[in-house]
C-alpha cells in the first residue's frame, strides 16, 4: 500500500520546547518509532510540519532587526523554508535509517506551485515570525511592507497562504518510491513558487502553502491508497472543547466539512482529508501520531470515506 503521512510540527517540537538540537532529534526519534512499523510494509513518503519554526526557528531570522530597523533585511520566506525542510529532513532521516537498517531513505527539498492570481494573496492571513508590541509591529510594516494583525501574544506579520497546485518535484518522489526509496519531503507545504505558463520558469514568492493541504495534493499525484495526517489527538471531534464533544470515528468529506473546526487546528486537516476522497476515491483517516499503525489498520482515528454509491 502506498501511503503519504502528513506529520504536525508538534511531532517534532511540541509546544513550549525550545528549539535545541538534542530535543528534536528525541522527537524525531520518537516520530520514526510510531511509523517505523508502517514503513516495513508499506511504500512511505513523509511529509511534515515547520509550524514551531515559525516562531522559535523562523521568526528570529524572518524578523530580522525585530528592535533596530538598521539592521539588514529579513532573509526570504523562500529560503527559510528551505532550509527548514533540510533540517528536519536530516533529522527524520536519520532516525528513519537507524529504524530501518538497509532501507533506501531520502529527504527532497520541495517546491509547490501557486496561483499568482490566487486570492489569498490579497488577503494574508499566515502568521509568521514573533510577537511584538504594537508599536515595533507597526514599525516593521512601515519599514518593510510588511501585513500586520494582532493574535492572542500580540502583533505579528501576516503573508498568504494560497491553494497549492502542483508539487514540482512529484515525478521525482515517485520515481524514487518505484526505487523502494522512503521519501521525507514537501516540508511545511513546500517552497511557495509561481511557474511561468510559457517556460516553466519558477519565481518564488512570500507566501506560505497549508501542509496538510500540500500533502493531500502530494497524495493524489502519487496515487496514494492512503493518506494519513497525524496530529496530537486520538480523533476527530464533534462539538470539541465543549460539554457535548463527541468522537467521530467513520465519515465522508461532506459530513466532515459540516463539522466547525478551529481555523488554525482541525479544519486544514479536515479539509486535507476530504479533498483527497473526493478527488481520488482513495481513504483519509486523522489521529495521534503514536496510534499510526493502528490508524492505517482502521482500529483507531478518524476514518474518512467517499460517499456510498446509491
Amino acid at each position: 500500500m502506498r501511503i503519504v503521512v502528513a506529520l504536525g510540527g508538534n511531532a517534532l517540537l511540541r509546544r513550549g520546547e525550545r528549539p535545541d538540537a538534542a530535543v528534536q532529534q528525541v522527537n524525531a526519534d520518537r516520530a520514526v518509532t510510531a511509523l517505523a512499523a508502517l514503513a516495513r510494509d508499506n511504500e512511505l513518503v513523509i511529509t511534515h510540519g515547520n509550524g514551531p519554526w515559525i516562531g522559535p526557528r523562523i521568526g528570529p531570522l524572518a524578523v530580522g532587526g525585530a528592535t533596530d530597523l538598521a539592521l539588514a533585511p529579513p532573509c526570504p520566506l523562500d529560503v527559510l523554508s528551505a532550509q527548514t525542510q533540510g533540517v528536519i529532513g536530516s533529522l527524520l532521516v536519520r532516525a528513519l535509517r537507524d529504524a530501518l537498517p538497509g532501507r533506501q531513505v531520502a529527504a527532497l527539498v520541495t517546491h509547490t506551485v501557486v496561483r499568482a492570481d490566487d486570492p489569498a494573496f490579497e488577503r494574508p492571513t499566515e502568521f509568521v515570525g514573533q510577537a511584538h508590541s504594537r508599536e515595533v509591529a507597526h514599525a516593521l510594516a512601515r519599514e518593510r511592507g510588511w501585513h500586520i494583525a494582532k493574535d492572542t501574544t500580540g502583533w505579528r506579520r501576516v503573508v498568504p497562504s494560497p491553494t497549492p497546485e502542483a508539487v514540482v518535484e512529484a515525478d521525482t518522489v515517485h520515481a524514487l518510491l518505484s526505487s523502494g526509496t522512503l521519501v521525507v519531503c514537501a516540508g511545511g507545504g513546500g517552497v511557495p513558487v509561481t511557474a511561468d505558463r510559457g517556460t516553466g520558469g519558477l519565481t518564488t514568492v512570500e507566501a506560505v502553502v497549508d501542509k496538510d493541504l500540500t500533502a493531500a495534493l502530494l497524495a493524489e499525484e502519487l496515487k496514494a491508497d492512503l493518506l494519513l495526517i497525524l496530529t496530537d489527538v486520538p480523533n476527530v471531534y464533534a462539538d470539541f472543547g465543549t460539554a457535548r464533544q463527541q468522537p467521530v470515528l467513520d465519515v465522508t468529506p461532506a459530513q466532515l466539512r459540516d463539522g466547525a473546526f478551529s481555523e488554525g487546528s482541525m479544519k486544514p486537516k479536515a479539509e486535507a482529508a476530504a479533498r483527497f476522497v473526493e478527488r481520488t476515491g482513495g481513504l483519509a483517516a486523522i489521529g495521534a501520531l503514536d496510534a499510526a499503525y493502528a490508524i492505517a489498520h482502521g482500529t483507531s482515528g478518524t476514518l474518512v470515506r467517499p460517499e456510498l454509491a446509491l
